[in-house]
């Protein structure tokens, strides 16, 4: 049987007012060469009655962290390249697998992680940039031998800065200056509105990271640079 040359992982929690949009943006891309995995985690509502209705890849869990979830997409994924949507989130335009597709094949086996511009709800187009590179999932189109075995550390929160934190340094990058996604930031009752509001604490996590993670609380409460940068 084939490899996709996608998987596409979306973890989801309690997202049925919302997670239709991201899953049409799956669903009408013009490049169909992919598997949709979804991991309900401790979902209350009909999440998973939803995703269901877009893939048959759908799955269960009970740990109401974010770690688990896309650790268990990763475990089930065959795709030779591993994209990740946020719940909450959407890809731009339905060309976004194509073109990711055209750049990978351009690559070979060069490149690790395509990591590409975004548009952030509230403060505009953002930048992936070798001298800064978002620690986040979603935002890059990773090639799954890269990953391997390697998994999102079982955290509070912010797994996946634990996640970029490990890979960034490994991994050889190629940057694409264009948006393709759409972070719906700030999302009440997201991750970083409590993260910003102090409900969640950079002291649970790694040392190594309790810096990052302060540097980001302090950025959400001041202003992000619209377009980001190579600082």
């Amino acid at each position: 049987m084939n490899k996709p040359f996608f998987s596409v992982i979306v973890p989801a929690f309690n997202s049925a007012l919302f997670i239709r949009k991201g899953l049409d943006s799956v669903r009408d891309q013009s490049f169909k060469d992919y598997e949709l995995i979804i991991v309900c985690d401790k979902c209350e509502d009909n999440t998973a009655e939803i995703a269901r209705k877009y893939t048959d890849k759908v799955y269960e869990i009970d740990h109401d962290i974010d770690g688990p979830g896309v650790n268990l997409g990763l475990d089930k994924a065959t795709g030779e390249w591993v994209l990740f949507l946020d719940d909450d989130d959407w890809f731009l335009h339905e060309f976004v697998f194509e073109e990711l597709a055209n750049m990978a094949r351009y690559v070979e086996d060069k490149i690790d992680i395509i990591a590409f511009s975004f548009i952030m709800k509230g403060i505009g187009y953002q930048r992936n940039t070798p001298g800064h590179k978002w620690p986040a999932l979603w935002n890059k189109c990773w090639r799954r031998e890269f990953i391997g075995d390697e998994r999102l550390p079982a955290w509070e929160h912010s797994n996946d800065y634990g996640f970029a934190v490990k890979m960034h340094p490994r991994a050889r990058f190629a940057f694409w200056d264009m948006p393709l996604y759409y972070y719906n930031f700030m999302r009440p009752g997201c991750v970083s509105e409590k993260i910003k509001n102090g409900q969640l604490k950079s002291n649970v996590l790694p040392e190594d990271v309790q810096g990052i993670m302060e540097d980001y609380r302090d950025s959400l409460n001041g202003e992000l640079a619209v377009g980001g940068g190579d600082e």
